[in-house]
């Protein structure tokens, strides 16, 4: 999942924090699907994101805005 697509659920939801369960839970992914975070396109928004793996590109980008990433 790339940045850009994070920035739209944030905007659309209202989501601060984004795990694979909140995800499934809004019906943007299955159950058991492995989320990867990459680091194509922009995030404006300070998010806590959980996921299976993340590029470093991505990780730098969430805490430049103040955010984390937490890896399963």
């Amino acid at each position: 999942m790339n940045l850009g697509r994070l920035q739209e659920i944030v905007d659309k939801y209202n989501m601060t924090e984004i795990t694979p369960e909140s995800l499934h839970a809004k019906g943007i992914v299955k159950k058991k699907a492995l989320i990867k975070i990459l680091g194509n396109g922009e995030l404006t928004a300070s998010v806590q994101v959980t996921s299976h793996a993340a590029s470093a590109t991505a990780k730098q980008a969430v805490e430049e805005k103040g955010g984390s990433i937490t890896i399963l």
